[in-house]
């Protein structure tokens, strides 16, 4: 099996990783925070919009891969302040209403100052 890389220009870019890895059926997102691709830079506020932000990002490297947010098989979230949790957790429910993936959510220092969230999915690549 090859690996590919997914790169789309409507999603954050990296000069140290790639957006995602799709590999045997599977799609592996990179961690991402709240970048507006359109100029790269932090999306500031609160946790609702940088989750928001976060996940927009996740659907569009998703659907650049062939698939979708309804794949994901895990997630792993960390946050800056355990305190956003609830609010967090709310937003996140909009984005998986129905048989939500497995979720791993720690606090954490994130390497981006500002930043309240960062989220990575591993999904699955129907058809790969």
């Amino acid at each position: 099996m090859k690996r590919e890389t997914i790169s789309t220009p409507n999603a954050p870019k990296s000069l140290f990783y790639s957006q995602a890895m799709k590999y045997g059926g599977f799609v592996f997102v990179a961690g991402q925070v709240a970048i507006d691709p359109a100029d790269g830079t932090l999306v500031t506020g609160s946790i609702d919009i940088q989750t928001r932000r976060v996940l927009d990002n996740i659907q569009t490297i998703l659907k650049a891969a062939g698939t979708s947010l309804e794949q994901s098989l895990e997630s792993v979230c960390f946050l800056a302040d355990m305190a956003d949790f609830s609010a967090f957790n709310a937003t996140y429910k909009e984005y998986f209403p129905h048989d939500p993936p497995p979720r791993t959510t720690v606090q954490a220092k994130l390497p981006l100052e500002g930043a309240r969230i960062e989220i990575r999915i591993i999904a699955a690549a129907p058809g790969s």
